[in-house]
């Protein structure tokens, strides 16, 4: 037997307010998912950089501790030494790049990126782990000049595709202040690393540092690495790109691969460009944060400690610029930043560097004066270059052409900068060097396209008239 219901049964489809309920929850969701990819993007590319330059860091303020340890001969020999090694990772970038860039523009961005960070990561681990020359003579300086070359052929791939990364995920018109993100973790990464000598070297001792403290934040890298490759392998590949690859699908043909010798022909002034503002942005970034701790404790008499404190307590003030910097080029442009750093850099780096001889105040003031003036560039960097080339070459084309430029006049600053301090007996050599660099980056300025809210996507150069 059937009983009626003592009200009417529901109607089987859904009330408009139900409808429009769910319409609005699904928005939300959308709307979360939007503002959410991006963050997670931002979290990924912006680990692997800082896992990169945590390794700078360290070797930079622990150089006396390392050379002591793994080279052979006086200290001043055998710092000259541990600056040659660290230019070798240098050298190796180009073929990196070579190597990496054509990968991430033909199979995507985050799969060359998880491997990039697990080779840095695992290569700066086993610096830690290598024994001294006392205990193995020639075999720990070669074994330290292969892993720097690990991990210079693993950067040849990471910096171009990170800043790509982060170029690709974020809107256009924040593209700036985004991006800035990529560079806070650079001085984050860097000043981890420094921190960690500096903490490691005031509580242990000297004597202890020698001995064994200095590999400690060595291993470090390890968890910072795994995380970073876990972060990267999680999320989805940039929209720019999967835009690209649904192209190609819909098209039904395979991705065509982009020679070398066709992105020297379509795209020679791009790359020249690029390398032109790399050398301004190089030279100053290695003389201030590399090469300026053994500076300031060979040319200046600072003591080992405050000579990694001082460049510390100005890249903390960097860093806190670094955001509004990119914002302000999201309104104003990337150029009229970078006119105003390549310009300031020009006329105070002769002055600030004589500062620098008048006490530790004079030195703190004339490294944060110029780590300021450096800062314009610095926080467009993944906004400005990225943007120089279209999608489908634009990993490769940074990946070479930055990665050129930085062997040549990047990493090697800090041994040229101690070098022809030496020949010329002038401490102001390094402010030469830098303002140097600036003129050649002004010229490359000139002929850089501006592409603030230009859009990424496509096969021709952002912001080029046609």
């Amino acid at each position: 037997m059937r009983y009626a219901l003592p009200w009417p049964r529901k109607p089987a489809g859904r009330s408009p307010w139900e409808v429009e309920a769910s319409a609005d929850r699904e928005r939300r969701s959308a709307a979360g998912r939007s503002h959410t990819l991006p963050r997670r993007a931002i979290a990924a590319a912006a680990l692997g950089n800082a896992t990169e330059w945590f390794d700078y860091g360290i070797y930079a303020y622990g150089l006396a501790y390392i050379s002591a340890a793994l080279f052979p001969g006086s200290a001043a020999s055998a710092t000259l030494f541990a600056l040659g090694t660290f230019a070798i990772s240098f050298l190796i970038r180009p073929l990196g790049g070579l190597f990496w860039g054509p990968l991430g523009d033909r199979f995507g961005r985050k799969r060359v990126l998880a491997l990039t960070v697990l080779l840095m990561s695992g290569a700066t681990l086993l610096v830690g782990l290598l024994p001294t020359y006392a205990t193995a003579g020639w075999l720990a300086p070669a074994a330290l000049i292969a892993l720097r070359m690990i991990q210079g052929f693993s950067t040849g791939g990471e910096y171009g595709g990170a800043a790509t990364f982060m170029a690709e995920y974020a809107p256009d018109e924040r593209r700036g202040f985004c991006g800035s993100f990529l560079e806070f973790a650079t001085l984050a990464g860097f000043s981890l690393g420094a921190l960690l000598m500096l903490a490691a070297s005031l509580l242990l001792g000297n004597d202890a540092m020698h001995a064994w403290g200095w590999r400690l934040p060595f291993l470090v890298a390890a968890p910072l690495g795994l995380v970073g490759c876990y972060l990267r392998s999680r999320i989805e590949d940039t929209p720019v790109f999967r835009e690209l690859e649904a192209q190609i699908e819909k098209a039904a043909h395979a991705r065509p691969a982009v020679s070398l010798r066709a992105l020297l022909r379509d795209y020679r002034l791009p790359l020249v460009l690029l390398g032109g503002l790399v050398v301004a942005l190089n030279v100053v970034n290695y003389v201030l944060l590399a090469y300026m701790p053994t500076y300031m404790h060979k040319e200046l008499g600072v003591s080992e400690n405050l000579s990694l404190l001082i460049p510390l307590l100005g890249m903390l003030a960097m860093m806190v610029m670094l955001p509004f910097a990119g914002h302000l080029s999201d309104r104003l442009g990337r150029k009229r930043l970078w006119w105003f750093s390549l310009i300031g850099l020009f006329v105070a780096a002769v002055p600030m560097f004589e500062l620098m001889h008048h006490g530790v105040i004079g030195a703190l003031i004339g490294f944060s004066v110029l780590g300021l003036l450096y800062v314009p560039q610095l926080a467009t960097i993944s906004a400005t270059f990225p943007a120089m080339f279209p999608t489908h070459v634009r990993y490769a084309g940074m990946a070479i052409a930055y990665n050129l430029s930085t062997s040549l006049f990047g990493g090697t600053a800090p041994i040229v900068s101690d070098w022809l301090v030496d020949k010329t007996g002038s401490a102001l050599v390094p402010a030469y060097y830098m303002m140097a660099a600036c003129a050649v980056g002004a010229i490359a300025l000139l002929f850089v396209i501006e592409t603030r809210g230009c859009s990424l996507r496509g096969h021709t150069v952002p912001g080029k008239t046609r």
